[in-house]
């Protein structure tokens, strides 16, 4: 009998393992974490805005070429006055094409502005491309984790509900206290509990993952990825050169556009030139004679000086947010590479603790079955289990998170000249 009592409480034990492995039904497809980055790539509209910058940013550049328009004037004087200025027999005319002169280099400095907000757009679409394989990396991490929590939850709820009856059992052949009816009892309700919000949490994963990857996130997903959660290479991984990353990138074309305006500043102190030249025909003698003129603005109010000392505290702001980045990039960058290996180790630990849990929580059943231990030495060596279990799988879910944040750190900026 002790040994019957025995074996039906190690058989939902025995089960957990096999549950959580996500192990997909025969015929099915996986969707890997590549296709649902690609997926995502096609699906997501995050990238879109970011786009139609870089095109707003090459229109500008387009705009910022051109030279400004001349213009022609019409004038009439000595008409519809007194006197002989009654109608237009005294009157003269004058036709006139007027051709502004841009000086100081105002057109370079307008293309090498728009130069500088093309590449800040780039950088930003960059950006958002990056930002979109963190966001659906970590929907896809939470997925696998969330599907692995139900599945240690609903074994927790067979082991609970077993615990019951044989509880109730040996309660009515007299061999335990009714107590011990009361706290299976209890843990069951708190398996039930638990196994509902894991269910619910793994369902709206998939939800989130959805929005990424469409249909293709119903798939089963690559559990074995999620399992490898480890260094594959020996020794300290390479340092992350944060100077090369799109937080800096971002922060330097900012500088540069900066730089670029206090250039353009400068060169708006400069007076344009517009000249001027005409015919004017003398009514009264049917007589045409030529005009020239050249007119030239006087900088009294309003020198640019101004415009080019705002510009220039723009552009040391710029240079002080830019070393601010590096600082902040470098400190993210080193917390992300702490957390990797802290998980990494946890993961490690991982195997031998879930092992030695298994091992305890097999004998507590056995002595339980036996007799020989009291119910409340059985449920503490199974929560000791369910803690580990669900610490194990914390353990490479906190692993690919801090990788994803590595490698959304370390993301290169873009090569110059090309969109990313």
């Amino acid at each position: 009998m002790k040994l019957l009592f025995a074996a039906v409480l190690a058989a939902p034990l025995c089960a957990v393992p096999a549950q959580a492995q996500d192990v997909p039904p025969p015929g099915g497809e996986i969707l890997t974490l590549d296709e649902a980055l690609a997926a995502a790539g096609v699906l997501a509209p995050a990238t879109e805005a970011a786009e139609v910058g870089v095109w707003v940013a090459e229109a500008g550049r387009r705009v910022a070429r051109l030279r400004p328009n001349p213009s022609v004037s019409v004038d009439t004087e000595n008409a519809l006055g007194t006197g002989p200025y009654r109608g237009f027999a005294e009157s003269d005319t004058t036709i006139a094409f007027a051709m502004p002169v841009e000086l100081g280099g105002k057109r370079s400095a307008r293309v090498a502005a728009a130069d500088a907000r093309s590449r800040r757009a780039e950088v930003d679409l960059a950006i958002a491309e990056a930002d979109l394989r963190f966001d659906v990396t970590r929907a896809y991490v939470a997925v696998i984790a969330a599907e692995r929590r139900t599945a240690v939850a609903e074994a927790q709820l067979a082991v609970t509900a077993e615990n019951l009856r044989i509880a109730r059992d040996r309660v009515m052949v007299g061999a335990n206290s009714p107590l011990d009816e009361q706290r299976a009892a209890l843990e069951q309700l708190r398996a039930e509990g638990d196994a509902d919000l894991a269910r619910r949490s793994a369902a709206a994963a998939r939800t989130a993952l959805r929005l990424y990857a469409g249909d293709g996130a119903l798939a089963p997903l690559d559990g074995a990825w999620f399992d490898r959660a480890t260094p594959t290479a020996y020794g300290p991984a390479a340092p992350v050169d944060a100077r090369a990353t799109l937080a800096l990138a971002a922060a330097a074309a900012d500088t540069e556009a900066a730089e670029a305006e206090v250039r353009l500043a400068r060169s708006q102190r400069v007076p344009d030139l517009t000249l001027t030249a005409g015919t004017r025909r003398i009514e009264a003698s049917n007589d045409q004679a030529m005009v020239f003129g050249v007119s030239l603005p006087l900088p009294l109010f309003s020198n640019g000086k101004a415009a080019v000392t705002l510009a220039a505290r723009e552009r040391d702001r710029s240079e002080a947010l830019e070393r601010l980045a590096l600082f902040e990039a470098e400190r993210a960058i080193a917390e992300a590479e702490a957390d990797r290996d802290r998980a990494a180790t946890l993961v490690r630990a991982s195997a031998p603790s879930l092992a030695a849990a298994e091992e305890a929580a097999r004998i507590a059943r056995l002595g339980y079955a036996e007799g020989k231990f009291d119910q409340i030495v059985l449920l503490d060596a199974e929560r000791s289990l369910l803690d580990t279990r669900r610490a194990a799988i914390d353990a490479r879910t906190s692993y690919h998170d801090a990788m994803a944040r590595l490698d959304r750190l370390a993301a290169p900026m873009p090569i110059e000249g090309k969109n990313p």
